[in-house]
């Protein structure tokens, strides 16, 4: 980094608080009480973020009269649904290209339902009065290096082949008449399949939305174990306990009640930084006035977004694996990614020299070796579980809490028919080769990023076994 340019990124990152921008609001819930003594329940979710909100809301909706309980571990949206983005996909597969290549033959089925998904999301936050400023303006992915313009050209080409409308090529100078950035050499735009919204308020939102239909919520309240009791099961917890006849998972990257579950997820840490509100010649200065989401298209990728109040969002290309999964409070911080980050995000937009960013924050995501989320059961069907989201679960959790119900319902539906549902990814290795595994993945992918997209021996090894490593 050039002196001057770390000087400039220094400066912008003097006054920016230590926490997620979405949860620093003082509209913030206040948390509910722990759960005391015992309690008894029909169905018991555990993990308050959106995997266990929508579950529990969608159980609801779904036989208004069952009794529900959900407990969450600290406060909800306090993880990462707090901390993401807020790009909310019709995706179930973390991507097209994932999605056809792992499932061919249920591709269209799998968009299908991505795009009910989205549209369900849709209308829940507008059923609800959820007030999480929802947009649903689609996203483009951005090529900033020639091979990535013309594998993206390829790739609309394959989309028109495989028949799916509505995301649309944009040379150079299309694109920057969208979003100007001297680094912008076309892109591919998505114009329905992706929403933008304030996580966190969409989060407050269900929890909401889940208290007025019944379910009942104890947070600060960490399920401890899970073991069977009489025809059902029983959850403990560090004041009490929880009896319930069935019990849906949604814990995502922490450590799963179901102990054979663990292995097949590992935690990335992710980074973010928010700017200051922009000035109206600011904004003029890059357009952006259809307020897309935007994501480039490196392996060490970057996504970025407007905010309701016109800020920048700008996260992406640095994913932590810490040695062991560890879990902790101090990686939610990391200054010298916060300072590769507003860096690279002056390269983007030299125009805002001298913005200045309020926030930086970091959190964990649960990856799996594809990409996506899997599903299964537990304790002869009385236990369902959803994980593996990594990265793209704000939209995707929807349709997992989908597929748990039907699990748990001993239902063949459409969901639990697809073999993505009926299959599992490859697990992580145990340490220390998950480590060893990881950062060769990384460093390989950064070295295909500066060698125009080669991909060396190691990685087409990797794509050959359907294994990898994202965030």
């Amino acid at each position: 980094m050039a002196p001057a340019a770390m000087s400039i990124a220094a400066r912008s990152l003097s006054g920016a608080k230590p926490v997620s921008y979405w949860l620093d609001d003082p509209a913030r819930p206040a948390a509910l009480p722990a759960l005391t003594g015992d309690e008894h329940t029909d169905l018991l979710v555990v993990g308050g973020g959106y995997s266990g909100l929508w579950t529990a809301l969608i159980a609801k909706e779904r036989d208004p009269d069952r009794d529900v309980v959900l407990i969450e571990g600290h406060e909800v949206g306090w993880a990462a649904s707090g901390r993401n983005g807020g790009f909310c996909a019709a995706s179930l597969t973390h991507g097209l290209a994932n999605g056809v290549e792992r499932w061919p033959d249920e591709i269209a089925k799998l968009e299908e339902l991505g795009e009910r998904n989205l549209d369900a999301i849709e209308a829940a936050v507008a059923r609800y009065g959820i007030d999480c400023a929802f947009e649903r303006t689609g996203e483009i992915d951005v090529a900033t290096e020639p091979h990535q313009l013309e594998e993206l050209r390829e790739w609309h080409q394959e989309i028109q082949r495989l028949g799916i409308t509505g995301v649309d090529f944009l040379d150079r100078d299309a694109l920057r008449a969208e979003v100007d950035s001297p680094t912008f050499l076309g892109g591919l735009w998505d114009r329905r399949g992706v929403a933008m919204l304030n996580p966190a308020k969409l989060a407050w939102g269900l929890k909401r939305a889940c208290e007025e239909l019944g379910v009942r919520i104890y947070e600060h309240t960490r399920g401890l174990d899970l073991v069977r009791s009489g025809p059902g099961m029983a959850v403990r917890t560090p004041y009490g306990r929880v009896f319930a006849r069935r019990v849906a998972l949604g814990t995502n990257i922490f450590p799963s009640l179901v102990k054979r579950v663990r292995p097949y997820t590992v935690p990335v840490y992710d980074y973010a930084l928010m700017t200051e509100p922009l000035t109206p010649d600011q904004l003029e200065s890059i357009g952006w006035k259809g307020r897309q989401g935007l994501g480039d298209s490196a392996n060490q990728f970057h996504y970025f977004r407007l905010s309701a109040d016109n800020r920048i969002l700008w996260g992406g290309y640095d994913a932590i694996y810490p040695y062991g999964g560890k879990l902790s409070a101090d990686l939610d911080q990391r200054p010298e990614t916060f300072l590769k980050l507003a860096e690279q995000f002056f390269d983007c937009f030299p125009q805002l020299s001298g913005l200045r960013f309020s926030h930086a924050w970091g959190g964990a995501i649960d990856t799996c070796s594809r990409f996506t989320a899997f599903f299964g059961t537990a304790h002869q069907g009385r236990v369902a579980y959803a994980a593996g989201y990594t990265g793209l679960g704000v939209g995707s959790t929807r349709f997992g809490a989908d597929v748990m119900l039907d699990l748990l319902a001993g239902e063949e539906t459409e969901r639990t028919r697809l073999e993505m549902v009926r299959s599992k990814p490859m697990p992580f290795p145990p340490e220390p080769f998950a480590w060893a595994g990881i950062e060769i993945t990384k460093r390989s992918l950064a070295r295909a990023d500066a060698n125009g997209g080669h991909r060396n021996l190691w990685l087409k090894t990797m794509d050959k076994l359907g294994l990898g490593f994202d965030s």
